[in-house]
């Protein structure tokens, strides 16, 4: 018997076949898919890799959790069993290995690229590793900076949330993008977290600070809201930060979203955001310091920290990104990963460690200078005019103070 799409109704009214003299009773698995939903029978017993692949999921890209326990490719599922396949939009785990390479004991996790797989307690020690490792290796942090978390509700930014805790950095930031439900949920995750663990948390609203929400701007001509979605975050982290005094700004951003970004400004030679693509900016000109602690964890390994932390989280993606073209870098990338593994890895700090600052230094210090002049709206540093603006000398305008004007157009004609 095959894989099977259920309705949520079906599949909650499920029972066993009840068996007729002579014949074998027949049993399914319920196999309930989050991002996106959907719920599965398929035949069981079944090993994990077989329940995968009858419902042709990449085991690259996904989680799978019984009764909240992590489960392994070679883990056999009873025939009554009900699981939940987890899309983490990316990943990578490859060959199986049955120990922890650390204590010996049972697996929830391979990271192919490491030639290693761990048990809960050390994935946990793993990733508080590799943040260590980036924050030393890249000078992100010292013992005295005032560090501000940008905190979505996703997997990516709790979790560096949780680890920074423990290091003893505390305040985070969450910003409302007023996209309905979806920012509703995801701020209560975030208050959630800031107020079990006793923690600062600022609180900005996009829609009462500046008069739009990212909805607004879908009516842009020429911007996706995907576009004004990430300006947007950028200068209001950059203004919290500068507002009360923090020395740096992180963010959750992790290998998969850094390698996705770079093949994006290869296959487009965008040679300036070659230049600033890197784990840490010094600060600058009116620039927070912005480091990236995460940069050598991948999105799966997240995902399997925060299940096993107990973080809650955001699953869902953001409905606004259907089309946004760093998913499709991601599913090519992963195709890589799932046949060559290490190959994010490779392409993100070749590019950091031999392309770089070797081919690239003059640009970055033309973006990182102190030559930038104050907008002459909101008083942010920008940079200054360049060309008929220059010789007109027209008032300066930061590109954040450029869209807002646009979309409070947009807004003001719908309304």
């Amino acid at each position: 018997m095959g894989a099977r799409r259920l309705n949520a109704s079906a599949a909650q009214g499920r029972e066993a076949v009840l068996a007729a003299p002579g014949v074998v009773s027949l049993r399914v698995m319920i196999v309930r898919r989050r991002n996106p939903d959907a719920t599965h029978e398929v035949a069981g017993p079944a090993t994990v890799a077989d329940v995968l692949a009858q419902l042709g999921i990449n085991p690259e890209t996904v989680l799978v959790i019984r009764d909240g326990e992590l489960m392994t490719r070679d883990r056999e599922l009873p025939d009554d069993a009900e699981i939940e396949v987890r899309s983490v939009i990316s990943g990578g785990a490859g060959p199986r290995a049955p120990q922890c390479q650390v204590c010996g004991r049972a697996v929830v996790i391979e990271i192919p690229r490491h030639r290693a797989a761990f048990c809960a307690e050390h994935l946990v020690d793993h990733i508080r590793g590799q943040v260590r490792h980036a924050i030393d290796r890249h000078g992100m942090l010292s013992y005295d900076d005032r560090v501000l978390v940008a905190v979505s509700g996703g997997k990516d930014s709790l979790a560096l949330w949780d680890v920074l805790l423990d290091m003893g950095y505390h305040d985070g930031l969450y910003l409302g993008l007023g996209i309905g439900d979806y920012s509703q949920r995801s701020e209560q995750v975030v208050s959630d977290f800031a107020e079990r663990r006793g923690v600062t948390l600022h609180a900005i609203d996009l829609a009462t600070e500046f008069g739009y929400s990212i909805p607004d701007a879908t009516g842009v001509k020429d911007r996706s809201a995907c576009g004004v979605c990430g300006l947007s975050k950028r200068y209001v982290f950059n203004k919290v930060a500068l507002d009360h005094g923090y020395d740096v700004m992180a963010t959750g951003h992790n290998l998969d979203d850094e390698a996705a970004q770079l093949l994006g400004n290869v296959l487009r030679w965008q040679t300036p955001f070659m230049a600033r693509q890197s784990p840490a900016l010094a600060a600058s000109g009116g620039l927070a310091k912005k480091v990236k602690p995460l940069y050598r964890v991948g999105e799966r390994e997240m995902a399997a920290y925060c299940i096993v932390r107990g973080l809650d989280y955001i699953v869902e993606e953001c409905p606004l990104v259907g089309g946004n073209t760093v998913h499709h870098y991601k599913d090519a990338l992963n195709e890589l990963e799932r046949h060559f593994p290490g190959t994010k890895a490779q392409f993100l700090y070749g590019f950091l460690d031999k392309v770089r600052d070797q081919h690239f230094a003059s640009e970055a210090d033309e973006g990182n200078d102190d030559g930038v002049v104050a907008c002459g709206e909101c008083g942010m540093p920008t940079a200054p005019p360049k060309g008929k603006a220059a010789h007109n000398g027209d008032s300066v305008r930061c590109a954040f103070c450029r869209t807002q004007q646009r979309v409070l157009s947009v807004v003001s004609t719908v309304r």
